[in-house]
């Protein structure tokens, strides 16, 4: 055979091999159905098995948050097949057709749409073939009824799923709520999914991802028919969702439930604070909701609206977003700024001049001590005059620039006019103002002590929260220094809270007349304080009455109390806003004193006090 035939043979021989291979594939994948069931039989699936949130506890290991089962009624649209009975399917959840219709286009419009660069057109992200919920937050009760008849209706099945349960119907605007997932946070987090749930406020929002645990991954073989044949490689693969681990806060739920009892048919907060740690002891925000309400889409759609549109704003957390005015219970910074300075000692006096500013009828003050028991105006006046103005400059107006500047930077190693670096959700700042801020009002070099003189006795600009005010507490309580107020229990490093300490401006010394003056506030005749007097402990605080205008009218006053106890060893600071309840000795020191005691001893002695406080009615509409 020559060299030209051979070619010729090898040729052919090549092309036959080709043509039987094509032939053999066409089979395969057209004639022979059993290669294409074969091929999805091997194809493993891998599915996700999201853990129950993690637990809550209090301070004293009590469960405050946990998780209760509940289903949802999954469906994959492809694998319900031509003959899907949707009217049987409607009856046996108790909707109509059209409701089930409904449904489905509802889904696929919650996946929305995105660009497709090939096509040049949008497309939905709704894909068949794809697990969506169809109903969602069903109990147990209600999946017992259904989940008998389920083989009856292809492509849908039952998913064991939680939500957050609340044992003690306290603390709502701490702990926060949980609500569905949006698409924009699902295409950032690829640990959500359709139907999952994300905190939305409070602890359930700084500590998601702390609360949500790691999800698990179950690989599974599945038949043509998408029914599951096998686990694959024997389970090799899988690994176990895991709860995370359980969260301790230093709340104490029994004092919260008290404070927000106490504070029944009233406006304003309670904020109780462990002075040693900074951890919060109470945060409570009147008028205040059961945060079980807030459980689940149904009763966040039921519940919502009417929080959301009561008068009285429930749902607005006062202790951490509501800036008001201190009145007199800033006083007592003002005089640390004052010994610290040197303008004063403790044993100076001035005379209660009610012709500069208003003031009560008391003795005029011999000393700091003595001008924190009758909060004495006229002192205030005199002595934060000495700061503003300490004729450093020969020019007034420079002067008080750099006074004031000085004042503020005191404030501000107080933590005033900064937001707390806290665990707290939605801290405010409250306002503390500097020269700048004076500048944009008045002009440069235009305004002096006499324009700004409000300050002094904590009106005017000058605004906090209460959670500031508490903290001014703690802060005297441990003689200059503090922790950021925070919930969470010594914070991981994973934590987003780092907790450090904090040194005020003010030398230790300074603040024993300071400490005194409150001491006699509450515990000597003609101090401001006396509802607030404990027997057996002793409590220092400080009263304080805010004036407060609605535009140019003036509205019935607040009432304001910040104190600690006991003097030695501090192991409780209070603050306690009442709004619209007049003298800061009338009702907010009360209050305090009901907490302190509660917290201290666990039980009141005096229930006349407690109860002319319960049967209160403060927030007339």
């Amino acid at each position: 055979m020559n060299v030209e035939n051979r070619r010729y043979v090898i040729i052919s021989f090549i092309l036959f091999v080709g043509v039987i291979y094509m032939f053999r594939l066409f089979y395969m994948q057209v004639l022979d159905d059993s290669w294409s069931e074969r091929a999805h039989e091997i194809s493993e699936k891998r599915s996700e098995v999201t853990p129950p949130r993690a637990i809550i506890y209090d301070r004293n290991g009590l469960k405050i948050v946990g998780n209760k089962t509940y289903f949802n009624l999954m469906v994959i649209e492809e694998n319900m097949g031509e003959n899907f009975d949707t009217l049987s399917f409607a009856k046996l959840i108790g909707w109509t057709t059209q409701e089930v219709n409904d449904r489905f286009t509802e889904i696929i419009k919650g996946e929305g749409v995105y660009y497709n660069k090939y096509s040049g057109k949008k497309e939905s992200n709704y894909q068949k073939s794809r697990p969506y919920p169809f109903l969602k937050e069903i109990t147990k009760e209600e999946m017992v009824k259904i989940a008998p008849f389920l083989s009856a209706y292809p492509g849908f099945y039952e998913e064991e799923t939680s939500m957050r349960s609340y044992p003690y119907p306290n603390g709502a605007n701490i702990l926060g709520y949980l609500s569905e997932v949006n698409q924009n946070e699902i295409s950032r987090d690829k640990f959500y999914k359709p139907s999952y749930n994300i905190g939305r406020s409070g602890i359930e929002k700084i500590y998601e991802k702390q609360l949500r645990g790691t999800k698990g991954v179950h690989y599974i073989v599945r038949s043509a028919m998408n029914n599951e044949v096998k686990k694959y490689e024997n389970g090799k693969y899988d690994t176990l969702a895991k709860q995370a681990l359980p969260i301790q806060l230093g709340l104490d739920i029994k004092l919260q439930a008290y404070g927000e009892e106490l504070m029944k048919n009233k406006k304003g907060c309670i904020v109780a604070i462990e002075p040693k740690t900074g951890e919060i002891l109470a945060m409570v925000s009147a008028p205040s909701y059961d945060p079980n309400i807030l459980v689940g889409r149904k009763n966040i759609s039921k519940n919502y609206p009417i929080l959301l549109n009561d008068q009285d704003k429930p749902l607005y957390p006062r202790p951490t977003q509501a800036e008001y005015p201190p009145g007199s219970i800033f006083k007592l910074v003002q005089s640390l700024i004052g010994l610290q300075e040197g303008v004063v000692t403790k044993n100076s006096a001035f005379l209660c001049n009610r012709a500069l500013v208003g003031c009560h009828s008391h003795p005029s003050p011999s000393s700091i001590a003595k001008a924190v028991k009758y909060s004495c105006n006229p002192y205030y006046y005199y002595m934060v005059k000495k700061v503003i103005e300490q004729k450093k400059y020969p020019n007034r107006y420079e002067d008080a620039e750099y006074g004031l500047n000085l004042w503020n930077a005191y404030m501000k190693s107080f933590g005033l006019g900064e937001k707390l670096k806290s665990d707290v959700f939605g801290l405010r700042p409250g306002l503390i103002p500097n020269s700048s801020y004076y500048d944009k009002w008045y002009g440069h070099h235009r305004w002096a002590f006499s324009t700004i003189r409000s300050i002094s006795i904590g009106q005017g600009e000058v605004k906090l929260t209460p959670l500031h005010m508490a903290n001014i507490a703690a802060i005297i309580a441990n003689k200059g220094w503090y922790f950021d107020p925070h919930f969470v229990q010594s914070p991981k490093k994973s934590y987003p809270l780092q907790i450090k300490k904090n040194q005020t401006m003010v030398d230790t010394i300074h603040f024993d007349p300071v400490i005194d003056g409150m001491w006699r506030v509450v515990n000597e005749p003609g101090g401001t304080g006396g509802l607030a007097r404990i027997n057996g402990i002793n409590v220092c605080g400080k009263t304080g009455t805010v004036e407060n205008y609605k535009g140019s009218v003036k509205q019935k006053n607040h009432s304001v109390f910040i104190a600690f106890a006991p003097m030695e060893n501090p192991k409780i600071a209070i603050a306690v806003f009442v709004e619209n309840a007049g003298y800061g000795g009338t009702w907010a020191a009360p209050i305090a004193s009901l907490m302190i005691e509660k917290y201290l001893k666990k039980s009141i002695s005096n229930p006349a006090k407690e109860k002319r406080v319960l049967d209160a009615v403060l927030n007339n509409k």
